[in-house]
């Protein structure tokens, strides 16, 4: 511990879940929504990492929406995380918007908020 104690502590992540549909369940490449969401996370953040994950979530009307999800989070100081996190949820409302979603999954240190 003690060789820890003079380095840089990253104590928050925030995770943006990147669907893999539009419209709700019409299958898309996202690659190119995946690769914005690391761009907009390593410039706030100083870095992004993503893996790939299955999501499933029931729709207003009852539906289950199962899909291939991609989980890009990054880590940050506290103070980054509050001087950047209204920008973290306007790229979010923007990615809810272009893939015409119901809402885009936005994690904060363990906590999820439906954007």
């Amino acid at each position: 511990m003690k060789k820890l104690k003079n380095l840089i502590k990253l104590s928050s992540r925030v995770t943006v879940y990147v669907p893999a549909t539009i419209n709700i369940n019409e299958t898309i490449d996202n690659t190119v929504y995946v690769d914005n969401t690391l761009t907009v996370l390593s410039k706030l953040f100083g870095g992004a990492t993503c893996t790939p994950a299955v999501g499933c979530w029931l729709t207003t009307a009852g539906s289950l929406v199962k899909e291939n999800t991609t989980v890009v989070f990054a880590y940050a100081t506290e103070k980054d995380l509050q001087n950047n996190i209204d920008e973290v949820v306007d790229y979010c409302e923007s990615l809810k918007t272009d893939l015409h979603q119901e809402s885009i999954a936005l994690e904060i240190n363990g906590e999820m908020y439906f954007i």
